[in-house]
């Protein structure tokens, strides 16, 4: 074989490797991981459910636009939100669900789907849900859970706790559903591309990726913006990364009780000890600069949600996820790859978190403490403690996911 030969074979194995197959769940982990640190390092953590707050917070203005600000749940959007390309959380999302599509087109999973009737249903009900749990725990799965407790906040184990019951409930019901109920099993329809198409769109979707992040840093008006450029692409390395190993928190939580398999469970928690470890490097005493005052970089996802609403919340939040197969991030990479179910769940997952969370500010009920108690673990404990604690909690969980995988004693029956 020539030397081009092996050239050749030797590019279309890394693009098999790095485009076409399936991640290991340990080393998609990692690489989450890595890029959440980096984002964090770069200008602040991300999350899922700011930008899909945000975008149902534009449903609401302009609901309000053509109802009156005075017509019921209205009366708190006589402003308009900030744009969709310039809300930093919606610059993610809007980041991660351009790498997920990237990810899809490039790797053949692209394709619209369109569920069962019965599936549209459940996709309203866990978009609401979802909305709710997230309000109350202070973020979805991500910026409730696997940021909280990578950013060294309480709250995140307050809502982990509530995760694990909502997700075995749900699993529950969703037996329940498989057994007796019939309505709705049709009307699925499954629209395919050539992969010749496909190529073309994850290109297409890259040089779009590439003009906004090259937009966003040219701008000399505002630092803010020009950060935006290394934001939505750091979300979309997150983005592509999650789609090609098909990395899902809450299937960590589901898989455990359903089939005994533990290891996105395993993946889940070392991401985790790795978002943490990052975390206090980069908050340990070091101080950066927000519109010229010196501030420490702690209060990120540090929400008063460290009580009841963390625990309902997280709750409320699996339940949701259950029912619409998939995470806060999970749905967003999903929908980079064509599916309408999930691409149903964003809306009414965001006007649910606009309204709630509207109201919860209003009567400032987070500041008041009635959600919970604030607690960044290391003013209390120190960084040292605090580590050790996380990884403690998640050996302790890794013992009990593989001892159930020998057993099947956490098993849910059907």
């Amino acid at each position: 074989m020539s030397e081009e030969c092996v050239f050749k074979s030797k590019a279309k194995e890394l693009f098999s490797l790095l485009c076409e197959k399936e991640w290991n769940p340990y080393v998609t982990g990692i690489v989450v991981a890595f890029f959440s640190v980096m984002i964090m390092a770069w200008w602040r953590p991300w999350g899922a459910v700011g930008a899909i707050r945000n975008w149902g917070d534009w449903i609401m203005y302009g609901g309000a636009s053509l109802l009156g600000t005075e017509a019921g749940v209205f009366v708190f959007y006589d402003e308009a939100p900030r744009s969709i390309f310039l809300n930093s959380g919606s610059v993610i999302g809007i980041g991660f669900v351009v790498g997920a599509f990237i990810s899809a087109c490039l790797g053949k999973d692209f394709a619209i789907r369109i569920p069962p009737y019965r599936e549209m249903v459940k996709a309203v009900i866990a978009g609401i849900l979802m909305g709710v749990g997230a309000t109350l725990a202070g973020g979805c799965n991500v910026g409730g859970f696997y940021n909280a407790i990578g950013n060294l906040a309480a709250n995140g184990f307050a809502m982990w706790f509530g995760l694990v019951f909502g997700v075995i409930l749900g699993l529950k019901l969703l037996y329940l559903e498989m057994e007796y109920i019939t309505w709705g099993d049709g009307g699925s329809k499954t629209f395919s591309f050539p992969t010749a198409v496909l190529y073309g769109l994850g290109v297409l979707g890259f040089a779009a990726l590439i003009y906004a992040a090259y937009a966003y840093a040219g701008n000399e008006d505002s630092d803010y913006i020009a950060s935006l450029g290394g934001v939505i692409l750091l979300a979309a390395c997150l983005g592509y990364s999650m789609q090609r190993g098909r990395w899902c928190m809450v299937q960590g939580f589901r898989e455990p009780h359903m089939t005994g398999d533990c290891t996105l469970a395993k993946s889940v928690m070392l991401s985790i000890v790795v978002v943490a470890i990052g975390a206090a490097v980069l908050k340990y005493a070091v101080p950066v600069r927000a519109e010229g005052e010196a501030v420490l970089a702690t209060a990120n996802y540090v929400r008063g949600t460290f009580g009841w609403g963390g625990v309902v919340g997280g709750f409320i939040f699996g339940l949701g996820a259950m029912f619409a197969g998939g995470c806060g991030s999970g749905t967003l990479w999903r929908v980079g790859e064509g599916q309408v179910k999930l691409l149903l769940v964003v809306p009414f997952f965001g006007i649910t978190s606009s309204i709630m969370t509207a109201w919860f500010r209003d009567q400032e009920f987070e500041a008041d403490g009635v959600l919970g108690s604030y607690v960044y673990m290391p003013d209390a404990l120190g960084y040292g403690p605090t580590l050790l604690i996380i990884g403690a909690l998640m050996v302790l969980w890794y013992l009990v996911v593989t001892w159930n995988e020998e057993t099947n004693k956490l098993i849910v029956p059907m």
